[in-house]
């Protein structure tokens, strides 16, 4: 059985939008959790998808269309 795939997106936002974002995020079906974080990132999201392919479209698509987000920074899980 293949694992899904899995990254993790380190966002960015605009100032005094952290929250606003998390709850527009959150409510993305690929988004399995979302945590406001302090640093030079606002917010650390865990992506899940079946493939890198959907993965992919979340991260792309998805995500980095909410309002309020300036710069996106993805990881994504390698199976080695």
């Amino acid at each position: 059985m293949r694992l899904a795939s899995v990254g993790y997106v380190l966002l960015t936002t605009l100032p005094g939008e952290e929250i606003r974002v998390r709850e527009a995020v959150s409510k993305l079906d690929c988004v399995s959790g979302i945590w406001i974080v302090f640093g030079s990132h606002d917010c650390f999201v865990k992506v899940e998808a079946d493939d890198e392919a959907e993965l992919t479209r979340c991260i792309v698509q998805e995500i980095r269309s909410v309002p309020g987000i300036s710069d996106t920074r993805t990881l994504i899980g390698a199976e080695i």
